[in-house]
């Protein structure tokens, strides 16, 4: 089996050392580097499978690499390293395409069970899913294409927006907890910060609704969760190419 590889960016030498250490037991194939920078030169020698982010690094910031990488449509999975303070940054991570972030100091076989999680979800893609589309009013969600279309237009979202969006409509009506959705969105089969489900459905919110202040897709329940609503079960089943 090939390993997977996963890129450590950070200019502690201590932690990347650290994580080299396991990350190589756990049995993938690690590489380092130590500026923001240097990223993109290890992009195409290495082809990480996922990359170890440190939020502050010299030359260009780890909010710079994440924004810069989904600029150029790079969609290589993300997981942040942030200091415990830092509540602000990791928010801004997040909305600049992070899937996830740690916060230091961190057990290492934590951030392993993080980055598994990450790459089981991002494996179980296309060729994966079942080839059907929800239609909820005038929302098209298209499972096998990875498509969103609102009015006949298509809507960007990033990979993370679309397995939420994806695993609202396959749970639609349901109430769904923030631990529920962690643990079908983000793999997490333990206590999570739930504040990263919060900030997602924020931007599929700024994406896909008229007001994001006044849905009409995505509901917050009081004290639980979310559910996503609609006119009426139009879901259709069909054969994709």
């Amino acid at each position: 089996m090939t390993k997977k590889k996963v890129l450590i960016v950070d200019d502690e030498p201590s932690i990347s050392m650290l994580l080299e250490f396991n990350l190589n037991l756990a049995g993938f194939e690690v590489r380092s580097v130590h500026d923001g920078l240097a990223v993109f030169d290890m992009l195409k020698p290495f082809r990480p499978d996922l990359i170890v982010l440190d939020l502050m690094l010299p030359k260009m910031d780890g909010i710079e690499v994440c924004r810069e990488l989904r600029r150029r449509g790079n969609a290589v999975p993300i997981v942040m390293l942030t200091a415990m303070q830092d509540v602000t940054d990791r928010i801004a991570g997040l909305d600049n395409g992070a899937d996830d972030y740690m916060t230091k100091p961190f057990s290492p076989q934590e951030l392993i069970s993080r980055i598994q999680a990450v790459l089981r979800r991002v494996q179980a893609q296309p060729g994966q899913m079942e080839e059907i589309h929800y239609e909820i009013g005038p929302l098209r969600v298209d499972l096998g294409r990875r498509e969103v279309h609102l009015n006949g237009a298509a809507i960007e979202l990033t990979p993370k927006e679309f397995e939420l969006l994806a695993f609202l409509c396959r749970h639609r009506g349901k109430v769904l907890s923030r631990q529920q959705l962690l643990q079908g969105v983000w793999d997490y089969h333990f206590l999570g910060d739930t504040r990263i489900v919060d900030v997602h459905i924020s931007h599929l919110r700024d994406k896909i609704e008229r007001s994001a202040r006044s849905p009409e897709f995505i509901m917050t329940v009081r004290n639980v969760g979310y559910k996503l609503t609609g006119p009426g079960p139009n879901d259709r089943r069909s054969a994709l190419a």
